[in-house]
């Protein structure tokens, strides 16, 4: 089964670049000055986060994380 993890993306104007961050993987986020390339790195991040934790078995959470607009009222 392959976990599809949320990714959040949004511009910092304090940063004056792109950040994107995986909720559900505790510190696993990455800059970039366009949006592609903050992707781009984040899904590097997140597969060096992964590679890590399985190393020294710790636990991986299940994908969880969704944001509000797609919360169920």
């Amino acid at each position: 089964m392959k976990a599809d993890y949320h990714i959040n993306l949004f511009f910092s104007a304090e940063d004056a670049g792109y950040i994107a961050d995986v909720p559900d993987l505790k510190s696993c986020s990455a800059f970039g000055a366009t949006p592609e390339k903050a992707l781009a790195e984040v899904l590097v991040a997140k597969q060096a986060w992964l590679a890590v934790a399985k190393k020294h078995k710790k636990p991986i959470p299940l994908p969880k994380y969704r944001p509000a607009i797609y919360a169920v009222a």
